[in-house]
């Protein structure tokens, strides 16, 4: 298994693409990093260009990017626009695709989110119709999409795995596929058996302790039943740490210590 980290969560004020860590991430032994594609997509051309340069000359890459849409293209409510959104999308993967990335996570609560008094089945309808029409974008750039269900309060919609998954399937494309994210699905309370019913169509892990949002310099028991589910599905894709820290340096070395030692008893390698 791959661990990167999602490192727009460093310094997020600062540095909210993520960057600024790349050279922390390749000290601490990560096998890659994970931007805000949000953040790229606003980026002059020039300074996108002495990014991928940077990310280029680091011997890490930028395999996935969070944060797809920016909280102003809204995608449910009356105010979205399923035209403009798409547009954004193809622009936002293009530059993914130019910096190497093979997974973009769509969780996006803030363009997400459904706007008070409109309907959840409409906002549903509209989410649905974008993801039918982000598949063949996502094929022509080579990328695949990743659904991430957010967890209440942060998010009042696609709030469970089943929901995301159900929502993949459903778009029927296969560059749209699931993310699992463990903070969000212990928020929830929802069984990691959801794993095993995703099958194939899990393609991305997020990972967090539950409460702080930290990075998981301790082993805790419950980690035990999360780790096994993944085992079972024989799960070999990536895993991001997506967690706040205000020492990465220290936390991101020892948790990838500790994810390495206690994988193995997963069959996770």
């Amino acid at each position: 298994m791959r661990l990167g980290c999602c490192a727009s969560m460093i310094a997020p004020e600062r540095d909210p693409v993520g960057i600024g860590s790349l050279e922390s991430a390749v000290r601490a032994g990560f096998d890659y990093i994970e931007l805000s594609l949000a953040h790229l997509a606003a980026c002059s051309e020039a300074s996108f260009r002495e990014l991928v340069a940077r990310v280029a000359g680091s011997g890490v890459h930028c395999e996935t990017c969070n944060n797809f849409f920016p909280p102003h293209v809204r995608l449910t409510g009356r105010g979205a626009d399923r035209g403009a959104a798409l547009t954004y999308a193809d622009l936002a993967m293009g530059r993914a695709a130019r910096l190497g990335v093979q997974a973009i996570v769509l969780g996006s609560s803030g363009a997400k989110n459904v706007p008070d008094g409109f309907s959840l089945d409409e906002a549903r309808g509209q989410l649905l119709r974008l993801l039918e029409g982000l598949g063949p974008l996502a094929d022509g750039h080579g990328v695949t999409i990743v659904l991430e269900p957010i967890s209440r309060p942060e998010a009042n919609f696609v709030n469970l795995a089943a929901e995301a998954l159900a929502l993949a399937r459903e778009a029927a494309h296969p560059r749209i596929q699931l993310l699992v994210d463990y903070y969000h699905l212990a928020n929830e309370s929802e069984s990691p058996d959801i794993i095993a019913e995703a099958g194939a169509a899990l393609r991305h892990v997020h990972f967090a302790t539950p409460g702080q949002r930290g990075f998981p310099t301790e082993w805790e028991p419950g980690f035990d039943v999360f780790f096994g589910a993944l085992g079972r599905a024989r799960y070999a894709g990536r895993l991001s740490i997506e967690a706040y820290t205000s020492d990465f340096a220290r936390d991101g070395a020892r948790s990838l210590q500790v994810l390495r030692r206690e994988l193995p008893r997963f069959g996770l390698t």
